[in-house]
């Protein structure tokens, strides 16, 4: 039974059928607030801590889930590919938009963390908050940070702009698909271009973008900013 546990089919294999199945559930209720990601990570927390499975056997399937982080970041280039013709017609705009949004999350981020008194570490874990977590580790590593905190962070930002970031965006009567889609991926990585995936194609390939060049322009930003606030 500990060889089974320890294994990591165990950690792949509850991961996805939990997941499965708060989607299923999500997509029933019909309710933004019922994220199927925050339904399985509350899920999976309620099953390890009532089966007292400890967290280490889970997590040796979670190493390859997290491994694919990568390829998947890399996989979501085929959307951008067919919106081509809106990148380069939108290019300046675009980067403009992805650098000022980068520096606001920084700023705010880090802005709020010094009013509240956290720490130095901390305030280097929530500094990367909005870029994938592939980059926001290796950042929060770097600068001292605490890893682990990072990527709470990270699930925060994104949950957030999957479940708000739609109807954030109606509020403030934006409605250009590459604003949409560029607004979203630079505020909450993967997750929230999940969501703009399914506002439409080119809300999904500029979210897609967004990413890659919002952790590259977070990457150079903090160098610079951080130490303002340490």
């Amino acid at each position: 039974m500990k060889e089974l546990l320890y294994s990591p089919i165990f950690g792949v294999t509850i991961t996805v059928l939990f997941l499965f199945f708060m989607q299923k559930v999500s997509a029933f209720i019909k309710n933004p607030i019922l994220n199927p990601f925050i339904l399985t990570l509350i899920a999976l927390i309620g099953f390890l801590k009532i089966t007292n499975i400890p967290l280490d056997a889970y997590e040796e399937g979670g190493k390859i889930l997290t491994f694919f982080l990568g390829p998947v970041t890399v996989a979501l280039a085929v959307p951008l590919y067919h919106q081509r013709k809106s990148l380069k017609k939108h290019m300046v705009p675009i980067l403009v938009g992805i650098t000022i949004g980068s520096l606001a999350g920084l700023l705010t981020a880090l802005g709020l963390g010094k009013i509240l008194g956290l720490s130095p570490e901390m305030l280097a874990s929530v500094a990367p908050k909005s870029t994938t977590t592939a980059i926001a580790v290796e950042l929060s590593q770097t600068f001292k940070g605490n890893p682990s905190l990072t990527v709470a962070f990270v699930i925060v930002a994104g949950v957030t702009g999957n479940v708000f970031g739609e109807s954030f965006l109606k509020l403030l009567k934006i409605k250009h698909p590459t604003s949409k889609g560029i607004a979203i991926g630079t505020a909450s990585h993967a997750m929230g271009t999940n969501k703009a995936l399914e506002m439409g194609a080119e809300e999904g390939a500029m979210s897609s973008l967004a990413i890659g060049l919002a952790g590259i322009i977070t990457t150079l930003l903090i160098p610079f900013v951080l130490p303002l606030f340490l």
